[in-house]
């Protein structure tokens, strides 16, 4: 099987797992009691974790012969802990079992994108293809749970992302490319510490971090409460995952067709993550209207410049950036700002906006987004790089 194949199938179980606990985890919470704060709480705290965990797993990973050893442990420990979670009704065994899963589970997506991107370079593939898989994996996932939950239990959410956890562990230590960590055999653990000490010690490429994580980060809201906000509006789970299903649609057709002739007109990643930050802004504005079932479609399809372009062009920026030698921590530190520390504060505090304000917490995403938007400005002037 070729490698962008075997890559492409590992985003596909990936994603399967997010199309599902990303819009429904908000449900099976509710189900078991949890109020919006509560919710925001849990869902943030391995977010914020991540501070912490991202670059110890980081550091951890580039420990191994091969790239795809930690992922296998990782998928293992997503499993365990969300299968804990479900079964356990103690509040703090369930947060506990919580954490350690969607750490080990948000984790697997830069340590993904590392692999991807060097045998990429070997093969010469393009990175967005395997990645472009993953998001119609998330589509298909969206879709058939969304149209199970109409009759299904909800408990159906935390059965299936535990059992992706486990597929994901078992396909990585069998199938995935057996690329190594480093030519030369693994790094010894002091050394990793101090490729990522130069790369938080960069002003340049810290303030680049923070700006691509701001524009993600104001997903947060929509994240965790808009499918709560959908059914108060009287849209049934079914048209919540179809709705999802037709954002990511059109974020594959940007990464599958958009993309390829974006680098052919030679367009650069930062006027790529602008366009993010535009559409950002008018996206999160409108939602926070409560706009009728007809104007969400059109909105929807804003989310191949809020979420796709902003994550490709943050991949291409960082990559930039780093140094041949720590481009998985480098890669690390960017989901875990953007995927972790800003989107789980962002997350923490969308809890109380959604029981004060309902549909307005919106209009705090919308700013995160034009704050972005201007670090990114600020550093691609100081880099005087083309847009």
């Amino acid at each position: 099987m070729k490698p962008d194949i075997r890559l492409a199938l590992h985003y596909v179980l990936l994603f399967g797992a997010t199309g599902v606990s990303l819009p429904f985890a908000g449900l099976w919470l509710t189900s078991r009691g949890l109020t919006g704060a509560e919710i925001g709480v849990l869902l943030a705290a391995p977010m914020l974790g991540r501070l912490v965990t991202g670059p110890m797993i980081a550091v951890w990973a580039d420990g191994f012969r091969l790239r795809r050893t930690p992922m296998a442990w990782l998928g293992l420990a997503a499993a365990l802990g969300y299968g804990l979670a479900g079964l356990c009704d103690q509040s703090l065994i369930r947060a506990a079992a919580w954490f350690v899963a969607a750490s080990a589970a948000a984790a697997l997506i830069p340590l993904t994108d590392v692999l991807n991107l060097r045998v990429a370079r070997r093969t010469g593939h393009a990175f967005a293809f395997p990645r472009g898989c993953g998001s119609a994996a998330f589509v298909c996932a969206n879709v058939a749970v969304g149209a199970l939950l109409t009759a299904a239990p909800v408990d159906l959410v935390i059965a299936w992302i535990t059992a992706a956890g486990a597929a994901i562990g078992l396909y990585a230590w069998r199938v995935l490319p057996a690329e190594p960590v480093s030519a030369t055999g693994p790094v010894d653990g002091m050394a990793r510490f101090r490729g990522l000490g130069r790369l938080v010690r960069d002003p340049i490429f810290v303030i680049a971090l923070l700006a691509i994580g701001a524009v993600q980060a104001a997903h947060a809201f929509y994240y965790a409460f808009s499918a709560i906000l959908w059914k108060a509006q009287g849209i049934d789970e079914r048209t919540t995952g179809l709705l999802w299903a037709f954002s990511v649609i059109i974020e594959i057709g940007f990464m599958w067709w958009v993309e390829p002739w974006r680098r052919r007109l030679g367009i650069g990643p930062w006027a790529v993550l602008m366009a993010g930050v535009v559409a950002a802004v008018v996206r999160w504005g409108v939602m926070a209207l409560a706009p009728p079932l007809w104007a969400l479609w059109p909105l929807q399809t804003l989310h191949a410049l809020t979420f796709a372009a902003t994550y490709l062009a943050g991949v291409q920026i960082i990559d930039r950036l780093t140094p041949d030698d720590s481009h998985t921590a480098a890669q690390t530190l960017n989901s875990m700002l953007a995927a972790g520390v800003l989107i789980g504060l962002a997350t923490l505090a969308s809890g109380p906006l959604y029981d004060q304000g309902g549909a307005l917490g919106y209009l705090a995403m919308a700013a995160m987004a034009l704050v972005g938007g201007g670090l990114a400005w600020a550093v691609r002037r100081r880099l005087a790089e083309p847009v």
